[in-house]
């Protein structure tokens, strides 16, 4: 921790949402002598758990605190996947230098797929926590921004839900691909926004036994080889079919992050020992396939697509957190399963028309894709292949434009990033760009003050 510096008395910045790119732009913010004010709207990390809890077993979903709500965003209760392809943003080595610092294993600074797991990334992002403030920053829980101070083309600050303001010449926005509610804001206040393309579509799970056999052609594995794990892609009319966060010995778990929706995602302990693997598998979504939704706030197409499918599959069920679910032979069939096998989705899955309540297009690409799976991976048409609805918040379907140097192309002070802004996906990619943005405002602010 040397190359941090004690921060007290120095100029402050503020930082909106305590996720990797959160994080790591207090901690970059720290090394180039500047004060961070990290404001979230969820709990701390540990309290997260309780409301995570009541998701799975009795279906309330807590606005400000859920499984993409909270300290350390998405990724902490969603597998901590450490992988990523952008190596043109950084040093990908600090960030896990960083993580092992904290309490990461070692075996992540040489892994080729390197994986920390949800039940290992709390104390982690706890003890990053208190780096932060032991250094003269602060966090601050539970403190939900409901408006930007503007004036002058420029952003001056943030007002909390309890009314109490935060001013600094830089505010960082690192809120995650779910808030929303900050994207409401942010057109409220005249702030460009622009639509992005993303993905949706459904959870597959599978017997961890089957992708063992099929990805290394025996089974039981060796005690020292983990469980296996995929990656398929395929190209239907024109549209990239692909799996997303696979999560070999995995769990699938509710996402919502408002009542009256259904979304899921997968997650993996740190031994990846569940008897199940499950992967998002999804259709890439242009504007074209928007169209419908473009009328009236264009930028926001994807998050009223995103909405409509959620609100759809919540709305065939019973009002719980209980998922639509369908075989996947049955879905190329055309026909409703009878029963479904058991599954790691804790709150529950029941038999649904999901070939009929997701969007024809996703449908007939799917099929497609799920056939050429099958011709790639052997038996990826397993008996016992199952598929929940839905997933849905695999990036954010906006993107908030910003310049080189990473402030908003209009307005002075706001520097988005992360993948909420719609420049990073994953924990690393989203952790490199906070630090790289947090660069920027020491720049800016250097030459200043120069």
């Amino acid at each position: 921790m040397s190359r941090m510096q004690i921060v007290h008395d120095r100029p402050e910045v503020l930082i909106i949402g305590a996720g990797p790119a959160g994080y790591f732009a207090a901690l970059q913010l720290i090394e180039e002598g500047l004060r961070p004010i990290v404001l979230d709207r969820g709990k701390d990390v540990r309290a997260r758990r309780r409301d995570l809890k009541k998701v799975q077993q009795f279906g309330e979903v807590d606005p400000d605190s859920n499984y993409c709500f909270g300290e350390g965003g998405a990724g902490t209760y969603s597998d901590g996947k450490l992988y990523t392809r952008s190596h043109k943003r950084g040093r990908i080595q600090k960030i896990l230098e960083l993580l092992v610092e904290h309490g990461a294993k070692k075996e992540i600074l040489t892994d080729a797929h390197p994986h920390i797991g949800s039940n290992k990334l709390p104390g982690i992002i706890s003890t990053i926590r208190k780096t932060i403030e032991d250094h003269g920053g602060q966090v601050h829980f539970n403190t939900r921004v409901i408006d930007f101070i503007t004036r002058d083309q420029k952003v001056h600050g943030v007002i909390s839900a309890s009314g109490e303001h935060y001013t600094a010449a830089s505010t960082i926005l690192a809120t995650g691909h779910s808030a929303r509610d900050i994207f409401d804001l942010l057109e409220e206040k005249g702030i460009e926004l622009e639509l992005k393309p993303f993905a949706l579509g459904v959870r597959v799970e599978h017997p961890q036994e089957f992708v063992d056999r099929a990805q290394l052609h025996h089974y039981p594995r060796h005690e020292n080889i983990g469980a296996a794990d995929y990656k398929l892609r395929s190209q239907v009319k024109d549209r990239g079919v692909y799996s997303f966060c696979m999560c070999p010995g995995g769990l699938i778990v509710p996402a919502a992050t408002q009542p009256g929706e259904l979304v899921v995602n997968g997650m993996s302990l740190s031994r990846r020992d569940s008897p199940y693997a499950n992967s998002g598998i999804v259709v890439e979504i242009t504007e074209e396939d928007l169209a419908p939704y473009t009328k009236n706030r264009p930028a926001f197409a994807g998050i009223e697509f995103q909405r409509a499918v959620e609100q759809k599959l919540f709305e065939y069920g019973d009002g719980s957190q209980k998922a639509p679910a369908q075989r996947i032979i049955d879905f190329l069939k055309g026909e409703k399963s009878t029963e479904l096998p058991d599954t790691s989705y804790i709150p529950g899955i029941y038999s649904a028309p999901l070939h009929e309540l997701l969007p024809e297009f996703v449908v007939e690409r799917l099929r497609k894709a799920f056939v050429h799976f099958d011709k790639k991976m052997k038996g990826y048409l397993h008996k016992d292949a199952v598929m929940v609805g839905t997933e849905s918040r695999t990036s954010s379907p906006i993107r908030i434009p910003r310049s080189e140097d990473f402030v908003h192309i209009r307005w002075e002070g706001l520097y988005p990033c992360g993948e909420g802004a719609g420049y990073a996906g994953g924990i690393i990619s989203a952790a490199l760009d906070g630090a790289n943005c947090a660069k920027a405002v020491a720049q800016k602010y250097r030459e200043n003050n120069h």
